[in-house]
Formats: structure tokens, C-alpha cells, sequence
């Protein structure tokens, strides 16, 4: 098998998620910059991380990096790529880019430069002049940073929060990908109790659920780079029968609760799409009467905020409201996702720890808030 410059890219602050989920693949990190983690791998891990990468966006084959200040420079970098042993005949190529504090700013003239510099090396080949573009499809991302020009093949397709199972989102839903990744930033292991007081459509505790059934996020999906000639359907198919023997049923203690009945009902169904209907206790309870019994746990929640809700006095009166609940529970530690920046002031009492992300392009902070006893802490460090 041949080896790859790969990437997972990933939401900013999920990077370190990232790297801690290809670890616990066999596979090591080679670098880490804002949003890119770098890695190398075969076909086979091409496979493997997107089945099994829960917190990254897409897996990337890096096909060249070269300084690119102006647009020759940028053709002839690209150029110098093999495509014609990548790409086949009749490949659909399309090309996606993005520029940050680099001269070449015109993002759709990179684009151009890109898909005419592929052209023209296909041609070195297929002697030919144009190409139908009818068959399996290759998205080439160009990126500019700094005068610096990263030409990527995206192996995913539609990114990898797309799991199958949320037919029926809530209102701001969060992704699916940053659920799972607050569910390891919580150091959440199967045996302890994990609850979400503002559930919404359920994604926190169905991620959660997924990670205590070892069950692969991307098992149920396709991806563009299973069409490929050069990456073979054999490979897939090991991918695919590895996930599905480690999957168990062990018996989980999830509990999801909202006060609105009709998200509820959208909790459920996808919660039976995901097949862990029966590993979540989904419950109506208002978060005030948040049934938390005395031996501890942990509490991962996305509670409505501001920008959410529309409404500042809202979420001012929400945060004081948590304050007073949750500080009731000292054998419990908190992990609060928000995008309302005065959540600590109004809450009553400053964060253990916070991390900023992002829920799509809204900055968050995670509140951190650990239990006050003093337990041996098993738990994995993310």
C-alpha cells in the first residue's frame, strides 16, 4: 500500500480531540496548526479514520505545499502533481480555496489557476484537449496562507458530522462532530453516569452513546474517495467489517432531558436512527429539578444562550439559574458549552478550566466546573 500525507482538519480547538482519536488508531501526528492535523497512513487508514474520526471535519490527502506569491508560482506548483496517475480520464474535478494574508486574494482566480495547472497535467497523458468530467468525483482544496500554497484531494465528501441518524434537528442544533468532541473533553467513560439537562434533538447523549458502544460514527455512510481507482473496495470493506465486529452493547447510564416535548420526540427518533434508543433515559424534566443522584457524575450541555435565543436577559437569568442548581451537586462535575461571554459573571463563580470552539461560526467558551470530592480519576487526559 502506498503511504499518504494526510490531514484531518477539524473545528479550532478540537485539534488536540483529533490527535488523541488517530493515537488510539495506530496512528501518530507529524504536526498541528490551526485546524489541520497532519498525519501519514495507507489506503487502509484512509479508510479507517473516516469510518471511525469522530471530531474531524474531513480526512485530506496533502498533495503539495509550495511557496505561491503570485500566479505562475502557483501554476507551476500545482502542476508539478502526478494528477494523470490520480486523477482518471473522465474524473470531475472541481476545486474549492480559501486565502489568508497572502498576495494571491482572489480566491476564485486561485481556484482557476488550480483546476487549468490540473488540465494541463491530465493532458500529459490523454493527449487531449477537453475531458468530460463524468466520472467519480475529486474535490482539490487550495489553500494560501501567508504566500504559502497547500493543494489537498478531500477523501470524505460531505463532511463528518454527517452521521445519517439526525433526521430531526432542534433550532441551533449543535454539530455533531463538536458533541462528540465535548463528550472526551469531559473524560466521560462507560461505568459513569453522563447527563444533559437541555438535550434539545439529543446529539450530546447520542454521540456519548456511540462512543460507549464503540460504535463508528461513519459505519452507516459513504465517502467520495471509495470511487477512486486507486484506493481499492477490498479496503473499504475490511474498514467496514473491523468496525462492525468492535461494536458491543454494554450497558450505558446516559440520561437526556428537556422541558420541550417536541424535541423530545426528535431526541428519540434519532436516537433510534443511531441505534442507541435503548442506551439513553431520554425524560421531560425542567434542568430545576434535575434528578442527579448522590454518587456523582458528569454533566456535558449546550444550554440556550444569547445568540441562540435571541434574548440577553434570557440567557443572563439561565446562567444565574444553573449557578444555583448545579452547585447543589458537589459529587458532579459540569462541562458547559456557550456562546454567552458573561455566562461566568452570572453563573456565580469562575470556571475550573474553559477552552474556546466554535458551534459552526459562533465563538464558544466550554466551562469546565469539577467536582468538589476528591475520587481517583481514571480517566483519560484529551
Amino acid at each position: 500500500m502506498s503511504d499518504f500525507k494526510l490531514v484531518a482538519t477539524a473545528a479550532f480547538g478540537l485539534e488536540s480531540v483529533v490527535a488523541y482519536e488517530l493515537k488510539r488508531l495506530g496512528l501518530e501526528k507529524s504536526g498541528t496548526e490551526n485546524g489541520r492535523i497532519s498525519f501519514s497512513g495507507t489506503e487502509r487508514d484512509v479508510a479507517r479514520t473516516n469510518i471511525w474520526l469522530r471530531t474531524a471535519d474531513r480526512v485530506l490527502i496533502e498533495a503539495a505545499r509550495f511557496p505561491a506569491s503570485d500566479f505562475e508560482e502557483l501554476f507551476q506548483g500545482v502542476r508539478k502533481v502526478p494528477w494523470e496517475d490520480i486523477i482518471p480520464v473522465d474524473g470531475a474535478v472541481h476545486v474549492t480555496g480559501r486565502s489568508v494574508r497572502s498576495k494571491l486574494s482572489s480566491v476564485p482566480a486561485c481556484q482557476s489557476v488550480v483546476k487549468k495547472a490540473v488540465i494541463e497535467a491530465l493532458k500529459r497523458k490523454h493527449r487531449a484537449e477537453t475531458f468530460a468530467e463524468t466520472g467519480p468525483r475529486f474535490v482539490i482544496e487550495v489553500s494560501l496562507n501567508k504566500d504559502v500554497a497547500m493543494i489537498d484531494i478531500d477523501t470524505t465528501g460531505p463532511g463528518l458530522h454527517k452521521r445519517g441518524y439526525r433526521s430531526a434537528a432542534g433550532e441551533a442544533a449543535l454539530k455533531e462532530t463538536l458533541a462528540a468532541g465535548l463528550v472526551y473533553l469531559s473524560r466521560w467513560k462507560p461505568g459513569m453516569v453522563l447527563a444533559d439537562p437541555f438535550c434539545g434533538s439529543g446529539t450530546i447523549a447520542i454521540e456519548a452513546a456511540m462512543i460507549g458502544r464503540n460504535i463508528a460514527p461513519g459505519i452507516t455512510r459513504r465517502f467520495a474517495s471509495e470511487k477512486w481507482a486507486f484506493i481499492s473496495s477490498e479496503v473499504w470493506e475490511e474498514a467496514r467489517r473491523e468496525a462492525e465486529s468492535l461494536a458491543n452493547r454494554e450497558k450505558l447510564h446516559i440520561l437526556a432531558s428537556d422541558i420541550d416535548e417536541t424535541v423530545l420526540l426528535k431526541a428519540r427518533r434519532n436516537a433510534r436512527h443511531a441505534g442507541v434508543l435503548s442506551a439513553i433515559d431520554l425524560k421531560r424534566h425542567d434542568f430545576r429539578e434535575l434528578p442527579l443522584d448522590a454518587g456523582g457524575g458528569i454533566v456535558v450541555s449546550n444550554p440556550p444562550y444569547g445568540e441562540r435565543s435571541g434574548d440577553r436577559r434570557t440567557a443572563m437569568e439561565l446562567a444565574r439559574e444553573m449557578g444555583a442548581v448545579f452547585t447543589r451537586f458537589p459529587g458532579w462535575s459540569f462541562f458547559v458549552l456557550t456562546g454567552f461571554e458573561e455566562f461566568e459573571k452570572h453563573y456565580g463563580k469562575h470556571a475550573d478550566s474553559n477552552r474556546k470552539l466554535y458551534n459552526g461560526r459562533i465563538k464558544c467558551y466550554l466551562y469546565e466546573y469539577r467536582s468538589k470530592f476528591k475520587v481517583q480519576d481514571s480517566r483519560e487526559k484529551v
